[in-house]
Formats: C-alpha cells, sequence, structure tokens
C-alpha cells in the first residue's frame, strides 16, 4: 500500500513575520481547495496554528515597542 506524502512543511520557526504570512496564506488556499488528504489537513492546521501565534508574538513585540517610544500610552493610528 502506497504512503500518502505529507505536504512540505517545516516545523521551524519562520525567518520573518512576512515568511510566516505568507505560508500561512498558502496553507489557507491548500486546505480551502478542498483537494488535500484528512492528514495533511490536520498536520496543515497545527502548523496553521503555529504560524498564527508566531505572527501574533510578533505583532505584540512590536505594539510593546511602539508603547515604550510613545511614553506608555499606544496612540490611534491617523493616516497622514
Amino acid at each position: 500500500m502506497p504512503k500518502a506524502n505529507p505536504s512540505p512543511r517545516t516545523d521551524t520557526a519562520p525567518i520573518s513575520y512576512e515568511a510566516a504570512l505568507q505560508e500561512l496564506e498558502g496553507l489557507v488556499q491548500q486546505m480551502e481547495s478542498g483537494q488535500l488528504p484528512l492528514n495533511q489537513l490536520l498536520s496543515g492546521y497545527q502548523r496553521g496554528a503555529e504560524l498564527l501565534a508566531y505572527c501574533r508574538a510578533q505583532l505584540d513585540a512590536v505594539e510593546q515597542q511602539i508603547k515604550v517610544l510613545d511614553d506608555g500610552v499606544l496612540k490611534p493610528w491617523t493616516s497622514a
């Protein structure tokens, strides 16, 4: 019985927020296509959860840096 080839995935932290977001978007597209076997859906979901946690942590870290730069007050975003 042939083994199913797992989808390409890395269990390491992404290089950057942008790389994580790009990988996450690709995973979502694959999962939404409805063409992945169940085992690949599960591993894709797990990797997606890891990537989402990484992105949230990166955004939280940037928000904390902004608070420090703005004397502890997060100012509302205004477009110039």
